[in-house]
């Protein structure tokens, strides 16, 4: 272990990740998904429901990034360890919410990243805030630990007997989703969220993260959105969003009234960006870590 790494660097970084989700649930309005004053296009969710998902998720968080901290295989000795953790976790969340999935993808993603990051830890003298170029070694560690992933969960889906909602997307569409997005080491983090939020100083983090928000739903291969509305809906979402965050990126005046509107036609057509809304929490991580928030 890094000797300078100590309890109180542990805390800050579980208290960075917990901070990303309860920011992603509280920033309001937000087209589908759910937030304090509104569930969304969500019949089971609320926002108290992804209170008690992230608080019993944050014990978790620290034990990722001890994993990596402490590891010294290969990374996908590390991801296995790491996803084993995960699934605990997700237990934990499971049993806190009554079944309802309200972080799955975040869980796993936030696994991969915090042990990543314990991992480069571990292994040189970083200190708060990251560098971008310290930012891009997290990431392209965990695109080694997960290069495996698709060929491992993937195989062989057409002689399983119950399918997950992501396995069908796979079979009928050749999506993805979260596991490719990590493999790939997530690639809009880096090209598209953190470089657009780098550009922001100035604005409110409420409205810098509404404005990704729309620009992440013009860019990302949303699982969420595909299943329940099919690819259609996705591509129509996707052009409805580049739109509004065309108009509102320089000026956004106007903004919240628009993303109300935009709110109650998700709603109403039965539609949540969820994978996006992962996508924006990962994105509050790493401007913490790097200090823009």
């Amino acid at each position: 272990m890094n000797r300078l790494i100590n309890s109180t660097v542990v805390e800050t970084i579980r208290t960075f990740a917990l901070q990303s989700l309860l920011f992603e649930a509280k920033l309001a309005p937000k087209p589908g998904l759910v937030d304090p004053f509104s569930n969304g296009a969500h019949q089971d969710m609320t926002y108290t429901t992804f209170l008690n998902s992230s608080y019993a998720l944050a014990p978790y968080f620290s034990d990722y990034f001890l994993l990596g901290l402490n590891h010294q295989g290969t990374p996908t000795e590390l991801f296995q360890k790491v996803r084993l953790r995960g699934q605990v976790a997700e237990q934990a969340m499971l049993a806190k919410t009554k079944g309802i999935n309200t972080h799955k993808g975040a869980n796993f993603s936030l696994a991969l990243i915090l042990s990543s990051l314990g991992k480069q830890m571990q292994e040189q003298t970083v200190k708060l805030p990251f560098s971008q170029n310290e930012i891009a070694m997290i990431l392209a560690y965990v695109q080694q630990m997960t290069a495996d992933i698709l060929s491992l969960d993937f195989t062989a889906l057409q002689q399983k007997g119950t399918l997950t909602n992501g396995e069908k997307l796979y079979l009928q569409h050749g999506i993805t989703g979260i596991r490719g997005e990590a493999q790939a080491g997530y690639p809009v983090l880096q090209t598209t969220a953190l470089p657009f939020i780098r550009t922001q100083a100035g604005k409110s983090p409420c409205e810098t993260f509404q404005l990704l928000l729309l620009l992440l739903m013009a860019t990302v291969e949303d699982s969420n959105l595909i299943h329940r509305g099919g690819v259609a809906a996705w591509k129509k979402v996707q052009e409805q969003a580049a739109q509004l965050f065309q108009t509102y990126s320089k000026d956004t005046t106007g903004l919240t009234a628009a993303l109300k509107t935009f709110d109650r036609q998700l709603i109403k057509e039965n539609l949540s960006p969820g994978g996006s809304a992962d996508l924006l929490a990962l994105s509050y991580f790493f401007a913490q870590l790097e200090g823009f928030v």
